[in-house]
């Protein structure tokens, strides 16, 4: 189904706006303060992440298998967290409160983290702040759609995703710089202070959607909607990402991989811990850049276009981590690709939901993306790191840029038949 005919009226019993501003003045103080919030609270929980590898490995004795059930699990736990919450913020009434909810448990369990003496711990603590996570992201997806016109919906997923991808380069920079001065566990502690302004951004946020939204008097029926969502033609557009998803490994195994890389030339693991988090500081810039480009670029063209240039820079990037290159300026340019690759994608994912479904449906369909990219996160993780830790490294990334290439070959596919049908191919992704 064309992505450009999805309904967007005010006749579906949904939130419609009283003055939205027009697309050439989209970027509001509710959008910039969504964008804020989801780079602090980013900049909060990356600071944990960059270092969670070596607390992991050289704290408490774990290895990549560890790592990969640790961050498998908790993405499989955010995709049904961001499933349910997907029909509670289809009411207005409960965004704000879900989302602020949502970012202040995240902070909390992030920086208990630094408390852990086991590896049980931390994955408890690493599926309750992932959980937080997915509870409020339907609910800030949908109070940013409602900010902005139906020709701004790219830009604003893109200034959400920037923000979320420059929090993931700042977190790793202040923990790169702490670690060597607080250790590990006190830089996960101090994870716990930028995510404190993360709710205040979003706060901000829900203030404009008041007054800009006419808002149905009483709360909605809670409900899945799967029947209006396939009747919109979700699953045939979440085919890619579902493909894309089941190659898409957690980032803390990119910095493993750099890590075990970097040990040459006498660099030690410390030393090689550092570089590695300087390397995935400069992969968040990337995507950074990547969501701004490809969210105007989405608004120019379609979701699909961008989406398929993310999944082929995507190949690029898993198949120089398969080569086991050493050079940290081939590492580089690994990290950077995939940073590209993702910044493109996400904005992509996020923008299809809201051009294809009204206000009344958007929370239902971020709950089940949501769903898709965790369980399919949750089997690339998992795989990717037994391929590992028995065979070989080089194999484990090979797996996962085997999933990218048919994720685009079924992109291409589906823009085929649309076209073959009559269909519009700038609206099918």
């Amino acid at each position: 189904m064309p992505l450009d005919d999805g309904p967007d009226g005010p006749d579906d019993g949904s939130a419609v706006p009283e003055a939205r501003p027009d697309a050439a003045r989209w970027l509001t103080p509710g959008v910039a303060s969504v964008g804020a919030a989801s780079f602090f609270s980013d900049a909060g929980h990356e600071m944990a992440t960059s270092v969670l590898p070596t607390f992991l490995s050289a704290t408490l004795g774990a290895g990549p298998g560890a790592l990969g059930a640790i961050e498998g699990v908790s993405d499989a736990l955010i995709g049904l967290s961001k499933l349910a919450g997907g029909p509670l913020s289809n009411d207005p009434h409960r965004r704000a409160r879900l989302a602020r909810g949502g970012y202040l448990v995240t902070a909390v369990a992030t920086a208990a983290i630094g408390l852990t003496t086991a590896v049980w711990q931390v994955a408890g603590l690493r599926a309750l702040a992932w959980m937080s996570r997915g509870i409020r992201s339907p609910a800030r997806d949908t109070l940013l759609v409602s900010l902005v016109p139906r020709e701004a919906y790219g830009r604003a997923a893109g200034v959400e995703r920037a923000g979320d991808n420059a929090g993931a380069v700042v977190g790793p920079l202040l923990a790169a710089a702490l670690v060597g001065v607080l250790g590990v566990r006190h830089v996960i502690l101090l994870a716990f202070i930028p995510s404190v302004f993360a709710v205040a951004g979003i706060t901000i946020a829900a203030r404009e959607a008041r007054r800009t939204l006419r808002v149905p008097d009483g709360r909605r029926t809670l409900s899945f909607n799967l029947r209006e969502l396939r009747e919109a033609g979700l699953v045939r557009a979440f085919l890619p990402v579902a493909l894309f998803e089941l190659g898409h490994v957690a980032t803390t195994l990119l910095i493993l991989r750099a890590t075990d890389l970097l040990q040459v030339d006498g660099r030690g693991a410390a030393a090689a811990t550092s570089l590695a988090i300087l390397l995935y500081a400069a992969h968040n810039g990337a995507a950074t850049i990547a969501a701004l480009g490809g969210g105007r670029m989405i608004d120019r063209t379609s979701p699909r276009l961008v989406f398929a240039g993310g999944v082929a820079v995507y190949v690029i990037a898993y198949a120089a981590f398969a080569s086991g290159v050493h050079s940290w300026l081939f590492l580089l340019a690994a990290f950077a690709s995939a940073g590209v690759g993702i910044g493109l994608a996400e904005t992509a994912e996020s923008t299809m939901v809201a051009v294809m479904l009204p206000d009344r449906l958007r929370g239902n369909g971020y709950g089940v993306l949501g769903l898709v990219q965790s369980v399919g996160d949750l089997g690339a993780s998992l795989v990717v790191g037994v391929i590992w830790a028995t065979v070989a490294p080089g194999l484990a990334f090979g797996y996962a840029a085997a999933w990218m290439v048919a994720s685009l070959v079924a992109v291409l596919l589906i823009a085929r038949s649309g076209r073959g049908r009559g269909g519009s191919e700038q609206g099918a992704v």
